[in-house]
């Protein structure tokens, strides 16, 4: 028996109905990977299930293929090719991740927006995934047909339509548990038979990345910028913010005082004696806003929720945060108790400089200053006496011009601040 073949440990009862024509499967794959050949690592690392359950074909987040008999059947060989490629790549792409991620973020919950998340994963792969020898499956989601621009990621389409009369007619899609992150009650399951490991997950990934950077430009443009962010993921920038300032409070704080109320634990090296410990404070922080011209509204309010963010990186300590904004001159220093009135002002020029400065005259003097900016700023040009971490709007290049001297390009951050680029 084929390793493939069903009656394998661990695969579903079947019921009556055709068997599942393997040879016809096989020669789809084969061709898959001929046409398509950065992917054949990952089209042959998939382990076959035969289901009766399942649609047309799906994949679990364990990397087994869930295979129709009668999809198998009544669908031409080139057309299973197509199907083939577009089940691996929401394994590639990690679409059951992102989906459970998006999903936490934004609170989705039930199978319709689970249903949104497997359209818009459709989206992501077929913009670009046929033609080049490449059949396309009949009834093919793609941007087009729901009038969306392509080129796009899961996460941008979902933000851009919800179930209505034009996706009436998908209710029927589901690729898996390898699509959108929910289980289905057809899968195996992580103990079930022949999944991959992580690591062998992994493995996987790095070949196909491999293969597609080894030989630039014969895989479409959607490909390509995968490959290049396979192994160097962009990180969710709130994180790195908080991981930033959890990172630099953490080595503030240093002892001030003697206290006996918690005695050192060098008493125990001194019998008779009690020994004071060296109390630790917690660190204050002082958040500089860039409120110049070139910072929008929205940037505006962004950087006051980061404001909160940061109160609870240092315990919820809001008598221990301070706010100064700043554009071409710092602004009256503003204690984060008072967070919700904080008054915003500016709107003229930039030099973060003077936003240092009033910062560091500020009693007592902070432990860790964030600055939060869009970076066309002149900066201190001497490291400060405390850590700083620098939340960056991005700006394109033409965005960065001075209206007076188009040959004017910003300073970037000094090397002694941590940097996170803030994104939309």
């Amino acid at each position: 028996m084929r390793p493939d073949a069903p009656g394998t440990k661990g695969t579903p009862d079947l019921g009556p109905g055709p068997a599942l024509d393997f040879d016809k499967l096989f020669a789809a794959r084969l061709q898959a990977a001929r046409v398509r050949p950065y992917l054949a690592t990952a089209l042959f690392a998939l382990h076959t299930v035969e289901s009766r359950r399942v649609p047309t074909m799906g994949v679990d987040r364990h990397w087994r293929c869930y295979v129709s008999p009668s999809f198998v059947d009544r669908t031409p060989v080139e057309e299973l090719a197509g199907v083939w490629v577009h089940e691996v790549s929401h394994l590639l792409r990690d679409h059951h991740g992102r989906g459970d991620r998006y999903a936490r973020a934004h609170g989705l919950t039930g199978p319709g927006e689970r249903l949104r998340m497997n359209i818009a994963a459709d989206c992501e792969i077929n913009d670009d995934a046929f033609g080049d020898g490449l059949v396309g499956p009949e009834n093919a989601v793609t941007p087009e047909a729901l009038g969306l621009p392509a080129g796009q990621l899961m996460e941008d389409y979902l933000r851009q339509f919800r179930l209505s009369s034009h996706t009436h007619g998908l209710a029927w899609l589901d690729c898996g548990s390898g699509s959108d992150g929910l289980d289905r009650e057809w899968e195996l399951g992580p103990d079930g038979a022949h999944g991959l490991s992580a690591q062998e997950r992994d493995a996987v990934r790095f070949r196909v990345a491999q293969g597609i950077n080894g030989r630039p430009g014969s895989a479409p443009k959607g490909w390509q910028r995968w490959a290049d962010e396979a192994f160097h993921p962009p990180q969710p920038w709130r994180d790195l913010l908080g991981a930033a300032i959890r990172s630099a409070t953490s080595g503030s704080g240093a002892g001030e005082d003697y206290s006996y109320g918690r005695p050192s634990r060098r008493s125990a090296g001194v019998p008779g004696a009690v020994l004071p410990s060296l109390r630790r404070r917690p660190p204050r922080v002082t958040v500089v806003i860039d409120t110049s011209g070139s910072v929008s509204d929205a940037e505006l309010g962004s950087a006051l929720l980061e404001v909160a963010a940061i109160s609870r990186a240092v315990g919820g300590r809001r008598d221990l945060v301070t706010v100064v904004p700043c554009d071409a001159a710092a602004r009256i220093v503003h204690p984060l108790c008072r967070g919700e009135g904080i008054p915003l002002l500016g709107g003229g020029g930039t030099n973060l400089r003077a936003g240092f400065a009033k910062a560091l005259r500020t009693g007592p003097r902070p432990d860790v200053i964030v600055v939060l900016t869009d970076g066309q700023t002149p900066w201190p040009d001497t490291r400060p006496p405390c850590r700083t971490v620098v939340g960056l709007f991005p700006r394109g290049r033409s965005a960065q011009w001075d209206e007076d001297d188009p040959d004017y390009v910003p300073d970037s951050p000094p090397e002694w601040a941590r940097v996170v680029t803030i994104e939309s």
